[in-house]
């Protein structure tokens, strides 16, 4: 009897044994066979929202979405059509127009011509998409050289723009409000006639739905895409960066010498890369996956 008792019970832990084993293999084999993936995560990374050490850039995390670019309101000019559907990745957007003192601390002096808009952060103006390559390429080497965050400074491409500016995609026809005058420093305020004649510190008005200042008026902004005439009718649907050449630069905006027709988010101004203006300034993405889109392809100089 106890013979045979002790054989029972060998069997069940020999049994036990057998399935814990099959199990286990079982969950091996199915781990070994998972997707790999070729994502890098940057490490470290900055914090949402960061300002940098060296300028004291201020930077806006934008969870990215898909959108109706262009002119969603059926009132724009002909090359805000089509309205197309696009999509773009995260990405950091500078909170404010560069300033002149941020341009100082990496250029050692300020090209504006506009100096006393106000007691202190006055957008930098005066600068070309050429400039701006300078600025940001020396910004970049500073910034590198005594952090070690991965990523890098860029212009934000036209999508990034007007994504950001209509606060993720949203139907705005000004950045944050469709009353122009709670979010613009433009040339029609009659509030104070000092908005015609310079722009203003950054960030005087209300920020739009992502706390970003500034995007609709106050200085013209440079992104990083070529300007293509047709370009709405061929766009990729996924981070479209513009045309891969072309003679003039995209800037977004309006600035404080314009009014509302042209201060409206699907707007789209382009000039020469070497064309400077007291209207016109620029904001900076901040990018962690190194890739800069068209920034290697500055214009003739």
């Amino acid at each position: 009897m106890t013979k045979r008792l002790l054989v029972a019970v060998a069997v069940i832990v020999f049994s036990a044994n057998l399935a814990y084993s099959a199990e286990n293999n079982t969950k091996k084999k199915a781990a070994s066979v998972q997707p790999k993936t070729d994502k890098v995560v940057a490490s470290p990374v900055p914090p949402k929202p960061f300002s940098d050490n060296v300028t004291g850039l201020e930077m806006v995390n934008v969870k990215g979405g898909c959108y109706q670019m262009g002119d969603f309101a059926g009132m724009g000019r002909q090359e805000e059509k089509p309205a197309h559907e696009v999509c773009v990745d995260d990405f950091y957007m500078g909170k404010y127009e560069v300033t002149q003192d941020q341009w100082k601390k990496i250029m050692g002096s300020s090209p504006s011509v506009n100096k006393n808009c106000g007691k202190n952060g006055c957008p930098v103006d005066t600068v070309s998409w050429n400039d701006v390559q300078e600025y940001i390429s020396r910004l970049n080497s500073r910034f590198n050289e005594e952090n070690k965050i991965a990523g890098k400074y860029r212009l934000p491409t036209e999508a990034e723009w007007e994504y950001a500016a209509r606060s993720g995609g949203k139907s705005e026809q000004y950045s944050g409000s469709d009353i122009l005058v709670d979010v613009a420093c433009f040339f029609e305020w009659n509030g104070d006639l000092d908005y015609r004649w310079s722009p203003k510190p950054v960030g005087t008005k209300r920020p739009n739905g992502l706390g970003i200042y500034d995007m609709t008026g106050n200085v013209w902004e440079w992104t990083s895409d070529w300007y293509g005439s047709d370009y709405y009718a061929v766009s990729p649907k996924n981070n479209p960066a513009g045309p891969v050449s072309g003679d003039r630069r995209v800037l977004r905006g309006g600035g404080w010498r314009n009014g509302a027709f042209d201060l409206r988010t699907s707007y789209r101004n382009f000039l020469p890369p070497l064309y400077r203006s007291d209207s016109i300034g620029f904001r900076l993405v901040w990018d962690l996956s190194k890739k800069l889109p068209l920034q290697d392809q500055p214009g003739k100089k």
